[in-house]
């Protein structure tokens, strides 16, 4: 702690700054001009007056987008602002320039709707948005094409609902993920409602999100001061999820702060602190990269709130303000080490951390089809083919879930792999249900192939200014070919993972999976492979630059052996985590030579 005085004042005490820097880290509290830089985006959220910036007054104005600075405050309301990228190349040739629109998200704790909160969803999709829904990979809905003229229309009902968009994207804690399942034996319910009440927690407590987007009418009364962030926020997005043992269907170990259950005679008693995990990188960066979360401490029940606000507030102190591609916690994880993270984490909790007990994840049910809950009552789930709900052609998805949800009256629960629950369902019900899925052509679960179950993709072009490929709309096609070259193989019920992004930033948890799938450049690829289903492991680059339509002959000398060579009970990931990546490799070349 320094003590400042200034000289033209006699020495007079001008304030204490507390400063903070280890191993090239940024320091987070220091006068203004002292310390490294930092990047631009910070100084916009120190000087947003509590995230309010001039969001108000552009939204007054008749333009079709914000001011940069608002650009980024916009992202802590659940908005991006982005452009229809499908409709450059004509407006360019017609002398006109960008067709700006607006992506809004959700933040659902535990994927949790009632049945009036979706369908009042679905009318917006119509209403404001591009006639879609979209089931994100962390268990929200967002809505695209939606117009700045109908931007605050749309937010305002949104809140009407009695969800919010304030948290869904920003500098701040984003969405809490939980397993999904509405089980009655009392352990689901507990880590949704632990998800529930940190997501609580760390809502951000500006009155400005109401003044802004409901003329400040606020649906509660909090205070401007965030205890918590602070005037500039959090370094970058921060993400936590809940898991099991045996359902690891939130990928625990790709949250900045996972909370791993343990169990003891029928109840949660704990929880392992993982922390660190995140998938984002940038090619040709070797200072970015895909990291697994690592086991901190091991955190009774009751001590569950207070110590991941110990872990936020650290990385408040400490995270990268200067190089946002290098911000997140992962880094302070990898870079000081779990002893030394550790260390500073007892500090900000006031006391001795209990080290992590032993335990791993075995898990990654999908939850889909009928189950029983243990109530009297069924849970049945559908697959959502990339989370996107349309209709179109024979597939009247949009129209047939709204049809479900009208009759049957179901809570909804999103899952972590953009499919739906549709829960707390009498018996006799779901011969009618599955009748409904038929008359709207929406596949049962049983009759996909496991790879399809088992894939999923992020939004990428047109609508993502990050995206430099195709993702949702390649990934269908390839899963194509996969499926036929799998049956050739005898491989059919194989369960393998396939996730595909249009950008290494990762949302679709790419770097986890049996078969990774990450845009490179325009129709090319980084093809990885030796993850798994149950997200324990990291894959590793197999070839780079494969074009779209060779991923497929890519992976098929890698498959051929895997028929040949497997061993029982070993899954396609393992498989090539055995031979390593010299002969995953030269299995390719051989092929091609």
């Amino acid at each position: 702690v320094f003590l400042l005085r200034c000289p033209k004042v006699t020495g007079k005490v001008i304030g204490l700054v507390k400063i903070q820097a280890f191993e090239g880290q940024g320091m987070s509290e220091h006068p203004e001009g002292a310390g490294p830089k930092r990047s631009a985006v910070e100084s916009v959220k120190e000087n947003s007056r509590a995230l309010r910036g001039s969001i108000g007054e552009e939204l007054a104005r008749e333009t079709d987008k914000f001011s940069d600075a608002d650009k980024n405050l916009l992202k802590f309301h659940g908005s991006y602002q982005q452009e229809d990228r499908d409709a450059r190349k004509m407006r360019r040739a017609d002398g006109l320039g960008k067709h700006h629109i607006f992506m809004v998200r959700c933040k659902i704790p535990g994927g949790r709707l009632t049945a009036d909160q979706y369908l009042a969803l679905d009318e917006l999709a119509g209403r404001y948005a591009n006639g879609t829904l979209r089931f994100t990979s962390r268990q929200g809905i967002q809505f695209h094409g939606v117009l700045k003229k109908d931007l605050k229309a749309h937010v305002a009902a949104i809140n009407g609902t009695l969800l919010t968009t304030l948290g869904a994207c920003g500098d701040v804690n984003r969405n809490v993920m939980a397993p999904p399942a509405p089980r009655a034996d009392g352990i689901y319910g507990e880590l949704q409602e632990t998800a529930r009440r940190l997501a609580a927690h760390f809502a951000p407590r500006t009155r400005g999100y109401h003044e802004v987007w409901l003329d400040g009418k606020a649906i509660a009364e909090p205070e401007d001061a965030e205890p918590i962030y602070g005037k500039a926020y959090l370094p970058r997005k921060f993400k936590m999820g809940l898991a099991l043992p045996e359902d690891n269907s939130v990928d625990v170990y790709a949250q900045d702060l996972g909370l791993l259950a343990l169990v003891q005679d029928g109840r949660v008693a704990g929880y392992n602190f993982l922390v660190g995990g995140g998938m984002g990188m940038s090619h040709g960066n070797a200072n970015t990269f895909p990291f697994l979360a690592r086991p901190i401490a091991y955190v009774p029940r009751e001590e569950v709130v207070p110590t991941a606000e110990a872990v936020v507030k650290l990385f408040r102190d400490y995270g990268n303000r200067a190089d946002r591609k290098r911000a997140r916690i992962k880094y302070l994880v990898h870079d000081w080490g779990v002893d030394r993270f550790r260390a500073v984490l007892a500090d900000y909790v006031k006391g001795p951390l209990a080290l992590p007990r032993s335990v791993e994840v075995t898990g990654f049910p999908l939850h889909l089809g009928a189950h029983p809950q243990g109530d009297g009552k069924w849970y049945y789930g559908v697959s959502i083919e990339n989370g996107r709900v349309k209709d179109e052609g024979g597939l009247r998805l949009r129209s047939g879930l709204r049809a479900l949800v009208e009759r049957f009256r179901p809570e909804l629960r999103l899952t972590p792999m953009q499919d739906v629950l549709f829960c707390g369902l009498d018996g006799a019900a779901l011969p009618q249900l599955e009748n409904v899925l038929d008359e709207h052509g929406i596949a049962r679960p049983e009759r996909l192939s496991t790879v399809r179950k088992h894939s999923m993709s992020c939004p990428a072009i047109p609508t993502c200014g990050l995206a430099i490929s195709e993702a949702e709309r390649a990934l269908p096609g390839i899963l194509d070919e996969l499926e036929a070259e799998l049956a050739r193989l005898g491989l059919k019920g194989e369960a393998l993972s396939v996730r595909m992004t249009g950008c290494p930033n990762g949302c679709a948890r790419p770097y986890q999976s049996d078969v990774g799938i990450v845009g490179r450049s325009g129709d090319k690829y980084v093809l990885y492979v030796g993850g798994n289903v149950v997200g324990d492991r990291l894959n590793f680059e197999l070839q780079d630059l494969v074009p779209r339509g060779q991923i497929v002959s890519a992976l098929r000398p890698l498959l051929e052996r895997f028929r040949e060579e497997r061993r029982e009970g070993e899954g396609f990931g393992d498989f090539c985590q055995r031979l390593g990546v010299d002969q995953a490799r030269a299995s390719l070349a051989h092929a091609t030579s």
